[in-house]
């Protein structure tokens, strides 16, 4: 499933720079501004929700500079959001064609090919943007996803593991962390984990779902009552035998 992480990478758009031989400086500027004035009402309808008017602001960019990686990187990403796969993947692909440099776009489309279900040209992508940009979190994060997609858990360990030691506050990250030891049978290491990504983000909702089936099993009930209801209002949709199990206990 689409995961927020994904959109991250919009908030880091930079003003555009552009340049043309054949202009006046006159010209370079009006052009320039002309370029940063859509690109940045395309951000903010992004922003807003407005998608068509996003995809129209970054096609209004890529007339005036096709070779734009950043407008094609975040066109990729607005189609995503649309949910047009297709057009997405090809935004990412004309984006690492013109920068082969943008460890972003290698990342949305790691993320792309993920959701596929392409592990293996997932994988691809991410290492690309590591090779880029060792030290980004999210692709280590996403990297251990993969890894834990395939069944290997040692290695999907080591990557969530790396992604919380570049950003120690990165709950999604402990938050893994917490699955994996809850698969292995660390039941106290898993609530370690996911205790601690709820100290970063108190309204993430899967680590109180966890808890709350950890604790059920424990016949803690008091507080797998807490972490279920938490969940709840959270948006999770609570498994129906979860509530069967605690009802006799509320």
């Amino acid at each position: 499933m689409k995961i927020p992480m994904k959109y991250c990478s919009l908030a880091i758009v930079g003003l555009l720079l552009i340049s043309c031989g054949t202009a006046t400086k006159a010209k370079k500027e009006e052009k320039a501004l002309s370029m940063e004035e859509h690109f940045h009402l395309a951000f903010n309808a992004a922003e807003r929700g407005n998608l068509e008017e996003a995809i129209s602001g970054y096609e209004k960019v890529l007339k005036l500079d096709p070779k734009n990686a950043r407008a094609h990187l975040n066109l990729g990403m607005v189609y995503g959001r649309q949910g047009k796969w297709d057009k997405e993947i090809s935004q990412y692909r004309k984006a690492i064609g013109l920068n082969p440099q943008l460890a972003e776009a290698h990342f949305n489309l790691g993320l792309a090919y993920y959701e596929k279900g392409n592990l293996n040209d997932s994988m691809t992508q991410y290492q690309k943007a590591l090779q880029i940009r060792p030290d980004y979190p999210e692709v280590h994060n996403n990297l251990g996803n993969v890894h834990f997609r395939k069944g290997k858990m040692d290695e999907a360990l080591a990557e969530y593991r790396k992604a919380i030691e570049i950003k120690p506050d990165y709950a999604r990250a402990h938050f893994n962390i917490g699955s994996i030891h809850r698969r292995q049978g660390r039941v106290d290491e898993a609530i370690a984990s996911f205790k601690k990504a709820l100290e970063i983000d108190p309204k993430y909702a899967l680590p109180h779902y966890h808890l709350a089936f950890i604790y059920a099993e424990r016949e803690e009930f008091n507080l797998a009552i807490l972490h279920c209801d938490l969940a709840g209002k959270l948006g999770m949709v609570v498994d129906p035998k979860l509530l069967e199990r605690l009802k006799p206990h509320r």
